[in-house]
């Protein structure tokens, strides 16, 4: 549910980005060069993890010997659960474009901090990238934020599958109406599954 407070600022869950829209974003930031924002970008939305846990994460929990991983073990901050996510051929060539031009060794943050040397970038930062990829494409920013990353693939992943177990378990969370909460899954969703199931 969203609420507006007083200042008319949007608040409660952030939306997910559509697949057009990543691709809009994607295209634009290739046609830039802008390598940095081209791997967070890809690596946001395939990791599927909070972003406390993707600004974070470092060099080497992504690569090894200068190889980008297919998968990866975390253990979440949050939970102290640990969560698995694959790196699509996409993100790992601009993950590989990004470290090539960084010159990041193995135990710099992945998406360093441009103003404070040996810090991962801020929250804000991350969340302020967001916000100019959606007012970019000519979307109300404001429905945008660092869980609309989050929440991209984990969405597009249930509406092709209606899997909500393995979308539980791709996002890490411990209970099943967590992701049913998340996903913003409702009664029509629901009868829509059991009209389609014949027995």
């Amino acid at each position: 549910m969203v609420t507006v407070n007083t200042k008319k600022r949007i608040l409660g869950q952030k939306k997910p980005f559509k697949l057009e829209d990543i691709w809009r974003i994607r295209t634009r930031l290739e046609i830039e060069g802008n390598l940095m924002e081209l791997a967070l970008l890809n690596l946001a939305i395939d990791c599927k993890l909070r972003s406390c846990d993707l600004l974070r994460l470092r060099v080497c929990d992504v690569s090894s010997s200068g190889i980008i991983m297919m998968r990866v073990l975390l253990t979440q901050s949050k939970t102290s659960r640990d969560v698995q996510f694959e790196i699509t051929s996409k993100t790992q060539h601009a993950l590989s474009q990004w470290l090539f031009v960084s010159q990041l060794s193995p135990q710099d943050f992945l998406f360093p901090s441009p103003r404070r040397e040996g810090v991962p970038m801020s929250y804000s930062y991350y969340a302020s990238i967001i916000k100019r990829w959606a007012s970019t494409l000519g979307l109300d920013s404001t429905h945008y934020g660092t869980h609309s990353m989050r929440r991209t693939k984990a969405t597009l992943i249930y509406a092709k599958t209606k899997n909500i177990r393995a979308v539980q378990l791709l996002l890490g969370h411990v209970k099943l109406d967590n992701t049913i909460r998340y996903l913003g899954v409702e009664i029509e969703d629901a009868l829509k599954i059991s009209e389609d199931t014949d027995i």
